[in-house]
């Protein structure tokens, strides 16, 4: 076909060819009249596929924030849930029956007791989630954070007890623990069939058993929960929950356990969960020392210890906790995310534990008696990292 003529256009053979869109035509090759109309074509259809795409981002947007939204629970999974405030009417408001419903099926109140490193931020995670939280401290300034996003205070731990369908306890020792629960004003005389105690501090295999048998005696429901983690996990919402116990509890909690750690576990019968988070702690506690060795050792020969932390960070036997702790380590800084008091806890723990099967443990004796030496040299409330300079003493009380 021919289409221009002596430069002229040749309408008849342009319409056919655009027609067929075998042999599309330049734009350079169109009359401008044909050119602007065709761009135009163009913005309105760009036009109608922005607007559907916005309108389908909008309907996306309004079915994950609609309250009626329930997504399925795996163990072990990942689910970060929101939860809001209802209310039936005024009448059960003053009587204390209004609760919330999460968008997953929990329903009822959240009581926390014990905001120290850990307890304080899973318990802001929980009102951040839109919870309606009751909190207890023995130190009442502790709860002010909370209390001034909306947290309530009760003056015991019966009374949050009582006031809460769920109650979670986050406490320092098995002492504090046992006391919270069992004590005067502890939480089990505000306990009553139909709540839940779920106890996350670490504490022996014996003491939450000796929790739990109290707590179900008022006909309520008892599930331990341990949590692996430290400060940093705890503020991010990325703990891993070692339950054991009351299996529909956990059940129920779970959408709340969610909410504070990235992973959960149910183990089984009470001590389950004890048990497994002293093992874990114990592994942790040796592997400081150890780490701590190696980088003094380093030192002690000419290497740098920080190439030494790097190598580490690369290889097969790398951990998060080398490379968080390793770097201040370094400097003689231990900023606190898990109490070296603590940590020498868990390893008496973890030692009375295996006593009680006659399982030997050398490795963690060992480490034991350094964080006692560590503990002795005023580090209690130091990071438990402050190993290292237990260390340290050791080798200077050689060199004299």
């Amino acid at each position: 076909k021919v289409f221009f003529k002596k430069k002229k256009w040749c309408k008849r053979s342009w319409h056919s060819r655009l027609a067929s869109g075998s042999h599309p035509v330049p734009d350079h090759d169109l009359p401008p009249r044909i050119r602007d109309h065709q761009q135009l074509q163009l913005r309105h259809r760009v036009a109608r596929i922005l607007s559907r795409l916005l309108s389908a981002a909008m309907a996306a947007a309004s079915f994950l924030l609609s309250p009626r939204v329930t997504l399925p629970l795996r163990r072990g999974s990942r689910l970060l849930v929101s939860c809001s405030a209802t209310s039936s009417s005024s009448s059960s408001d003053a009587a204390g029956g209004v609760g919330f419903q999460g968008r997953v099926g929990f329903q009822g109140r959240v009581g926390f007791l014990g905001l120290g490193i850990m307890g304080a931020p899973m318990a802001s995670n929980l009102m951040k989630a839109g919870c309606d939280i009751t909190v207890w401290n023995r130190t009442k300034s502790k709860c002010d954070p909370l209390l001034s996003l909306g947290a309530k205070f009760e003056s015991s731990p019966a009374r949050v007890a009582s006031s809460c369908d769920v109650t979670f306890a986050m406490l320092a020792d098995p002492e504090s623990a046992f006391e919270v629960a069992c004590g005067a004003n502890g939480a089990a005389e505000g306990m009553a069939a139909g709540k839940g105690y779920v106890d996350v501090s670490t504490v022996d295999d014996a003491t939450s058993k000796l929790i739990g048998k109290r707590i179900t005696s008022t006909g309520a429901s008892f599930l331990e929960a341990p949590v692996s983690g430290s400060k940093k996990p705890a503020e991010d919402g990325l703990l891993i929950f070692l339950t054991a116990g009351d299996e529909s509890l956990y059940k129920r909690v779970a959408p709340l356990l969610d909410v504070m750690g990235k992973s959960r576990f149910y183990l089984g019968d009470v001590g389950n969960g004890a048990a497994m988070k002293l093992v874990v702690n114990m592994v942790m506690g040796s592997m400081m020392v150890s780490f701590a060795e190696g980088l003094l050792l380093s030192e002690k020969v000419g290497l740098d210890p920080n190439t030494v932390v790097e190598v580490i960070s690369q290889g097969a036997i790398n951990a998060p906790m080398f490379s968080l702790k390793g770097p201040s380590m370094v400097k003689a800084a231990y900023p606190t995310a898990f109490p070296l008091k603590h940590q020498q806890k868990d390893l008496r723990l973890a030692l009375a534990l295996a006593e009680s099967v006659s399982q030997p443990i050398p490795t963690a004796a060992a480490a034991n008696e350094l964080y006692k030496v560590a503990k002795s040299l005023g580090l209690a409330d130091q990071d438990f990292s402050a190993v290292i300079e237990a260390l340290k003493a050791e080798m200077q009380s050689s060199q004299h």
